[in-house]
Protein backbone atom coordinates (compact mmCIF):
# COMPACT_ATOMS: atom_id res chain seq x y z
CA UNK A 1 0.00 0.00 0.00
CA UNK A 2 3.03 2.46 0.83
CA UNK A 3 2.75 6.08 0.14
CA UNK A 4 -0.50 5.96 -1.69
CA UNK A 5 -2.12 4.78 0.94
CA UNK A 6 -0.74 7.24 3.44
CA UNK A 7 -1.56 10.00 1.32
CA UNK A 8 -5.33 8.90 0.75
CA UNK A 9 -5.80 8.10 4.40
CA UNK A 10 -4.58 11.89 5.92
CA UNK A 11 -7.67 13.07 4.57
CA UNK A 12 -9.94 10.72 6.66
CA UNK A 13 -11.26 12.47 9.77
CA UNK A 14 -9.54 10.54 12.74
CA UNK A 15 -7.18 9.15 10.89
CA UNK A 16 -3.82 7.80 12.65
CA UNK A 17 -1.03 6.37 11.31
CA UNK A 18 -0.78 2.25 11.16
CA UNK A 19 3.12 2.20 12.51
CA UNK A 20 1.37 4.39 15.52
CA UNK A 21 -1.78 2.44 16.28
CA UNK A 22 0.15 -0.85 15.95
CA UNK A 23 3.09 0.44 18.35
CA UNK A 24 -0.24 1.31 21.10
CA UNK A 25 -2.19 -2.23 20.04
CA UNK A 26 -1.27 -5.75 20.01
CA UNK A 27 -1.92 -5.54 15.66
CA UNK A 28 0.77 -5.16 13.79
CA UNK A 29 0.86 -2.98 11.16
CA UNK A 30 0.12 -5.12 7.98
CA UNK A 31 -3.17 -6.33 10.41
CA UNK A 32 -4.03 -2.16 10.81
CA UNK A 33 -3.85 -1.38 7.54
CA UNK A 34 -6.32 -4.39 6.64
CA UNK A 35 -8.51 -2.81 9.42
CA UNK A 36 -8.37 0.50 7.91
CA UNK A 37 -9.87 -1.50 4.27
CA UNK A 38 -12.52 -3.20 6.83
CA UNK A 39 -13.02 0.95 8.29
CA UNK A 40 -13.30 2.22 5.30
CA UNK A 41 -15.48 -0.07 3.74
CA UNK A 42 -17.99 0.06 6.82
CA UNK A 43 -17.78 3.93 7.01
CA UNK A 44 -18.76 4.52 3.94
CA UNK A 45 -22.11 2.01 3.54
CA UNK A 46 -24.63 4.58 4.42
CA UNK A 47 -22.94 7.84 4.65
CA UNK A 48 -19.01 8.04 3.10
CA UNK A 49 -17.75 10.47 5.68
CA UNK A 50 -14.61 8.19 7.06
CA UNK A 51 -16.04 7.65 10.35
CA UNK A 52 -18.47 5.26 11.67
CA UNK A 53 -22.15 5.89 12.36
CA UNK A 54 -24.35 3.83 14.39
CA UNK A 55 -26.99 2.97 12.27
CA UNK A 56 -23.37 1.47 9.82
CA UNK A 57 -22.21 -0.05 13.04
CA UNK A 58 -25.59 -2.27 12.96
CA UNK A 59 -25.54 -2.81 10.01
CA UNK A 60 -21.78 -4.38 9.97
CA UNK A 61 -22.68 -6.22 12.47
CA UNK A 62 -26.24 -7.61 11.92
CA UNK A 63 -26.97 -6.63 8.26
CA UNK A 64 -29.59 -4.09 9.59
CA UNK A 65 -29.14 -0.53 10.59
CA UNK A 66 -33.23 0.05 12.03
CA UNK A 67 -33.43 -2.47 14.19
CA UNK A 68 -32.41 -1.68 17.87
CA UNK A 69 -30.18 -3.99 19.68
CA UNK A 70 -28.85 -3.81 23.28
CA UNK A 71 -25.75 -5.31 22.71
CA UNK A 72 -24.68 -3.06 19.56
CA UNK A 73 -25.51 0.11 21.11
CA UNK A 74 -23.37 -1.07 24.16
CA UNK A 75 -20.47 -2.06 21.98
CA UNK A 76 -20.78 1.52 19.94
CA UNK A 77 -20.76 3.39 22.79
CA UNK A 78 -17.70 1.36 24.06
CA UNK A 79 -15.86 2.16 20.73
CA UNK A 80 -16.55 5.77 20.73
CA UNK A 81 -14.10 6.39 22.68
CA UNK A 82 -14.26 10.25 22.31
CA UNK A 83 -18.35 10.28 22.88
CA UNK A 84 -18.85 12.02 20.49
CA UNK A 85 -21.56 9.77 18.10
CA UNK A 86 -19.13 8.54 15.69
CA UNK A 87 -16.39 5.93 15.54
CA UNK A 88 -12.55 7.09 13.81
CA UNK A 89 -10.20 4.72 12.38
CA UNK A 90 -7.87 5.29 15.81
CA UNK A 91 -10.77 4.55 18.11
CA UNK A 92 -11.91 1.55 15.76
CA UNK A 93 -8.80 -0.12 15.78
CA UNK A 94 -7.78 0.69 19.45
CA UNK A 95 -11.17 -1.12 20.90
CA UNK A 96 -10.85 -4.22 18.41
CA UNK A 97 -7.42 -4.80 20.00
CA UNK A 98 -9.23 -6.19 23.18
CA UNK A 99 -10.59 -8.89 20.92
CA UNK A 100 -7.06 -9.73 19.90
CA UNK A 101 -5.62 -13.00 21.09
CA UNK A 102 -2.51 -11.03 22.58
CA UNK A 103 -4.64 -8.64 24.35
CA UNK A 104 -4.27 -9.35 28.36
CA UNK A 105 -6.69 -11.09 30.26
CA UNK A 106 -7.32 -7.82 32.16
CA UNK A 107 -8.10 -5.76 29.31
CA UNK A 108 -10.45 -8.29 27.60
CA UNK A 109 -12.37 -8.53 31.73
CA UNK A 110 -12.42 -4.95 31.59
CA UNK A 111 -14.17 -4.35 28.77
CA UNK A 112 -16.57 -7.18 29.46
CA UNK A 113 -17.31 -5.46 32.68
CA UNK A 114 -18.00 -1.85 31.07
CA UNK A 115 -20.22 -3.79 28.19
CA UNK A 116 -22.52 -5.10 31.59
CA UNK A 117 -22.40 -1.96 33.54
CA UNK A 118 -25.13 -0.45 31.67
CA UNK A 119 -25.96 2.57 34.27
CA UNK A 120 -22.43 3.48 34.76
CA UNK A 121 -22.45 2.71 38.50
CA UNK A 122 -19.28 0.81 38.88
CA UNK A 123 -20.98 -2.22 39.46
CA UNK A 124 -23.13 -4.83 37.83
CA UNK A 125 -26.47 -5.44 38.67
CA UNK A 126 -28.41 -8.24 38.99
CA UNK A 127 -30.84 -6.37 36.91
CA UNK A 128 -28.25 -5.03 34.09
CA UNK A 129 -27.24 -9.07 33.85
CA UNK A 130 -30.86 -9.85 33.23
CA UNK A 131 -31.35 -7.20 30.29
CA UNK A 132 -27.95 -7.94 28.73
CA UNK A 133 -28.62 -12.08 28.64
CA UNK A 134 -32.49 -11.12 27.30
CA UNK A 135 -31.06 -9.08 24.83
CA UNK A 136 -28.79 -11.77 23.42
CA UNK A 137 -31.25 -13.96 23.71
CA UNK A 138 -33.32 -12.21 21.41
CA UNK A 139 -31.14 -11.04 19.11
CA UNK A 140 -30.34 -15.24 18.83
CA UNK A 141 -34.11 -15.43 17.94
CA UNK A 142 -33.60 -18.23 21.14
CA UNK A 143 -36.41 -18.59 24.01
CA UNK A 144 -36.17 -19.79 27.38
CA UNK A 145 -38.37 -19.99 29.99
CA UNK A 146 -37.83 -17.60 32.90
CA UNK A 147 -36.24 -20.53 35.17
CA UNK A 148 -34.04 -20.84 32.66
CA UNK A 149 -33.07 -17.16 32.47
CA UNK A 150 -33.20 -16.58 35.74
CA UNK A 151 -30.66 -19.71 36.32
CA UNK A 152 -27.76 -18.15 33.76
CA UNK A 153 -28.59 -14.80 35.78
CA UNK A 154 -27.57 -16.21 38.76
CA UNK A 155 -24.55 -18.33 37.64
CA UNK A 156 -22.99 -15.17 35.91
CA UNK A 157 -21.42 -13.08 38.81
CA UNK A 158 -19.58 -16.41 39.98
CA UNK A 159 -18.17 -16.91 36.70
CA UNK A 160 -17.12 -12.61 36.28
CA UNK A 161 -15.75 -12.97 40.22
CA UNK A 162 -13.43 -16.13 39.15
CA UNK A 163 -12.25 -14.64 36.05
CA UNK A 164 -11.58 -10.99 37.61
CA UNK A 165 -9.61 -13.24 40.79
CA UNK A 166 -7.79 -14.76 37.80
CA UNK A 167 -6.66 -11.95 36.24
CA UNK A 168 -4.96 -10.67 39.51
CA UNK A 169 -6.49 -7.46 39.33
CA UNK A 170 -9.76 -5.37 40.58
CA UNK A 171 -11.58 -3.44 37.52
CA UNK A 172 -14.36 -2.72 39.51
CA UNK A 173 -16.06 -2.00 42.81
CA UNK A 174 -18.20 -5.55 42.14
CA UNK A 175 -20.82 -7.16 40.68
CA UNK A 176 -24.28 -6.37 43.26
CA UNK A 177 -27.02 -9.48 43.39
CA UNK A 178 -29.72 -7.15 43.38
Amino acid sequence: MGCLYSKNARNVPGYEEPTVLAAETPFTVDEVQALYELFKKISSSIIDDGLIHKEEFQLALFRNRNRRNLFADRVFDLFDLKRNGVIEFGEFVRSLGVFHPNAPMADKIAFAFRLYDLRHTGYIEREELKEMVLALLHESDLVLSDDVVEMIVDKIPKVMEGLIKKSGRSLCRGIHPL
